[in-house]
Order: C-alpha cells, then sequence, then structure tokens
C-alpha cells in the first residue's frame, strides 16, 4: 500500500515562505534621481527592508553629474532582482515622474513614489495597503500620508501636512496639492487612468502628484492617512520639498514667486489641461462645477466676484482659502 510521505522540516519550512510570499503584495516604486548620492544607500535600503511587501524600484536617474550613477550601479548589482536602472538625460523631474509612469509594468498589485533623500518608515506600504484594501478596488485609489519632516540628520522637525479639515476630493485637488508624492501609493486602475492619457506637452501640468489627485479624486477616491509615513529630509539641496518656515516666511516666499510671475496662471492652465483630456468622462455634476469655474474665470471682474462667492471648490486653510478667491478675482490663478 501506498505511504504519504510527510515533508521534511526544512521543505515545510521553504513552501511555508512561498506561502507567504504568495500573500504579499507585489508593488512597484517608480524613483527619480537627480545628483541625490549624498542619502541614496540609506533611501534604497529603507525601501528594500519593507514589511510584508514585495517590492521592485523602477529608478531613472534624471543626468546626475555626481557620484549618484556609480552608487545606483553599485546598488543595482547588490540587488538585482529589485532594481530596475534606467539612466537617462536631463528633462527635469515632471517628464522624468511621467517617464516613469509609462516605463512601469501593469503586472503589480501598487505602484509607490519616490523621491530622493527621504526614508521610508518600515510599515509605510504594508500602512498603504492596509488602508487601500479596505476600499472597492474596481475603481481608481489613491493613498496618500502626512509626512515627518526631518533635518538631514534625520532629527524631527515636524509633522506636515499636520491638519486635513475638509475632504481629499475633486472640489479640493482642482485648486490645491494635500498629496505629498512620496506618500502616494495608487492601485494598477489609477496608473492605467493616468498612463493612457497623458498630455503630449507636460508644460500645463504643476507636478506629477498634483496631476495624479486630481485624476483619481475625479474617477474613485483617494485616503489620506494622518500618521506619518515617511522622514522627509529637508536640505538645501531638496529638488522637492516642504517647508518647515512659519507662516510669515511661508506667505512671504509665495508673495514674492507670485510678484515675479512664477505662480500665475498655472492653476488655470492645469485645469483647462485636464477638462480637455477627461472632460468627456466626468460626471455631469463634476464636468458642469469644472467648467462653471473656466468659464467664470474669463469672464469680466464683477462675473468673477458673484462666482467666487458661491464656488464649490476649496482649499484646507481658512487663509488659504481667501487667498485662492482674491487671486481668482484678480485673475491670476
Amino acid at each position: 500500500m501506498y505511504k504519504q510521505m510527510e515533508p521534511s522540516a526544512p521543505l515545510l519550512h521553504i513552501l511555508k515562505k512561498e506561502v507567504i510570499t504568495l500573500n504579499r503584495p507585489n508593488i512597484q516604486i517608480l524613483l527619480s534621481t537627480y545628483n541625490g548620492a549624498a542619502y541614496l544607500d540609506e533611501q534604497i535600503e529603507s525601501l528594500i527592508n519593507q514589511k510584508d511587501v514585495e517590492v521592485q524600484i523602477l529608478i531613472r536617474d534624471d543626468g546626475s553629474t555626481d557620484d549618484t550613477i556609480a552608487k545606483l550601479r553599485a546598488l543595482k548589482q547588490r540587488y538585482p532582482q529589485q532594481i530596475i536602472l534606467c539612466l537617462e538625460s536631463n528633462v527635469g523631474v515632471i517628464k522624468s515622474f511621467f517617464d516613469l509612469i509609462q516605463r512601469s509594468s501593469e503586472t503589480f498589485d501598487y505602484y509607490a513614489f519616490c523621491d530622493q533623500d527621504d526614508v521610508w518608515m518600515p510599515n509605510k506600504l504594508a500602512q498603504a495597503v492596509a488602508y487601500l484594501r479596505d476600499q472597492d478596488g474596481s475603481r481608481p485609489l489613491m493613498y496618500c500620508s502626512a509626512t515627518q519632516m526631518v533635518s538631514q540628520t534625520l532629527e524631527p522637525l515636524k509633522v506636515w501636512p499636520a491638519d486635513i479639515p475638509r475632504p481629499v476630493s475633486f472640489y479640493n485637488a482642482l485648486i490645491e496639492n494635500v498629496c505629498v508624492g512620496c506618500t502616494m501609493v495608487i492601485n494598477t486602475e489609477t496608473l492605467q487612468l493616468v498612463k493612457k492619457r497623458t498630455p503630449t506637452s507636460l508644460d500645463n501640468i504643476i507636478m506629477h502628484d498634483w496631476w495624479i489627485y486630481l485624476c483619481t479624486s475625479s474617477f474613485g477616491k483617494v485616503v489620506f492617512d494622518p500618521e506619518p509615513s515617511i522622514w522627509y529630509r529637508q536640505h538645501q539641496n531638496n529638488v522637492l520639498g516642504g517647508s518647515t518656515d512659519g507662516w510669515v516666511s511661508k506667505w512671504r516666499k509665495r508673495l514674492s514667486r507670485f510678484i515675479k510671475g512664477k505662480n500665475r496662471y498655472i492653476l488655470s492652465k492645469q485645469a483647462q489641461q485636464f477638462i480637455q483630456l477627461y472632460g468627456q468622462d466626468m460626471s455631469p455634476q463634476m464636468y458642469k462645477d469644472m467648467d462653471q469655474f473656466l468659464d467664470s474665470y474669463q469672464k469680466g471682474v464683477i462675473s468673477r466676484m458673484k462666482y467666487i462667492w458661491q464656488s464649490p471648490f476649496y482649499r484646507q486653510s481658512r487663509l488659504d482659502n481667501w487667498i485662492y478667491k482674491l487671486v481668482f478675482i484678480m485673475r491670476k490663478l
């Protein structure tokens, strides 16, 4: 009579390990680097060592001239199965991230965005997946969180954004971005939504994370986690970054940029770009509200003043909301 053999202890260990691995979500991390050699090893190790997930890191170097490329090649040798390296010419951070989106594989469960210099907390991705699995996965989803801002040596500074008092929604996303790109995790539906309708010119897109927030909130759901998931390093060479300044200093800098013309018209141009690409698929109410926003913006000052006080669009901060209304009336949005 045939006697069934029990698996040996080492074999059982291997089988259990394979089952655990199969149950882990697969996540592709999209990382754009540029002259970020100083903190690269620490950052990549924090990505590789994420708990309870399987990761692949798709890295696009944007024409670095320091030791970044040498470090990336060394890291690629250390983690050949987990790192895909693309060495490209300099196009700037926005185009670099959109290039990563186009290069991404649609075979993963989720996709995360990563800015250079930051260090991820060990449970960052598992925390995001737990939030996303509570939602309807058949529609576009996006997770984002607060960040723990730190100094160059990872000393805590403050949590940012500290407070999101109003919903993260289309009506916020059109005129404000509260979703920090390096905290964002999206599902395949969101990736496809963004990937298939990338504008031929990216000149009217303010930043990749803002665009993804707008896309996801228009056709799916965005969830915000008030618990920080990364150590968001602040230093003088940041390509992207938050601010540890007080509100007086922050508004002084904003006013200076506005006077110099750097922040004028960027919101209205991005909104026009979005409605051109996605307008036909938006809900009737969203389309109506967005069309009225853009139409009123082009009218005379009296019409703009009448519209802005009943506009459904909002910023999170009361002060920011008043500034938005003022800039709309001035037609400098």
